[in-house]
């Protein structure tokens, strides 16, 4: 895999390890149920609205059965400031169904069961592997979107074919963190409207720098 774009990949990942060693899921959970819960909050709403509203939400409901059995417009106006609240707390309370009803109540493991839970979608499902399972998975969001197509490594903004793609540049071991690195550097540097090219330490390899 010695082509230019898995050579400039490489690079890439050294120069984002060094500027970004602690990058981390910003999401705050303790437990795979915790972050499936998260997750589904996150669609279209910040990790950092979301991380206000965890702690409540998990004092009134600790486990995933008080989710599975919760009262729905209750459980809605718990999570009333994330957005699509009603829609958001039919998933949770589906999910959380699903797993006590074929998975005997524990998080499933694999993609294919994951994306059988309602309101998990393969971005959801690759966060929990990554970060619960330590199965190599790459979360395709707003910033990596973005991203990867500014550095070239794709011209899709579907985000499974981006998947698929990126996991043939980037090496395997690099995949869970690369996600998290592109996201701090998208708030800090790369940002969407206002790109800070003059001080990118990426912008020697990237086709789309503006210096």
């Amino acid at each position: 895999m010695n082509n230019p774009n898995h050579i400039r990949a490489n690079k890439i990942v050294n120069l984002l390890n060094n500027e970004y060693p602690d990058s981390k899921c910003s999401l705050n959970y303790k437990n795979p149920s915790e972050l499936l819960v998260a997750t589904i909050l996150s669609a279209q709403c910040t990790d950092h609205r979301v991380n206000q509203v965890l702690p409540r939400l998990f004092i009134k409901y600790p486990n995933i059965e008080s989710f599975a059995f919760a009262d729905l417009k209750e459980l809605s106006k718990y999570i009333f400031s994330c957005g699509y609240h009603n829609q958001k707390a039919k998933s949770i309370q589906g999910s959380s169904l699903a797993i006590i009803e074929k998975y005997n109540g524990k998080v499933p493991e694999s993609m294919s069961e994951l994306l059988t839970l309602p309101g998990v979608g393969r971005k959801t499902a690759n966060c929990i592997l990554g970060e619960c399972f330590n199965v190599p998975s790459m979360v395709i969001d707003t910033h990596m979107i973005r991203i990867m197509n500014l550095l070239d490594f794709t011209s899709s903004k579907d985000p499974k074919k981006i998947e698929l793609e990126l996991m043939k540049i980037f090496n395997k071991e690099h995949w869970v963190k690369l996600t998290h690195m592109i996201i701090d550097h998208g708030r800090a540097v790369c940002i969407a409207r206002r790109p800070k090219c003059e001080m990118c330490i990426l912008s020697d390899l990237c086709p789309s720098s503006l210096i």
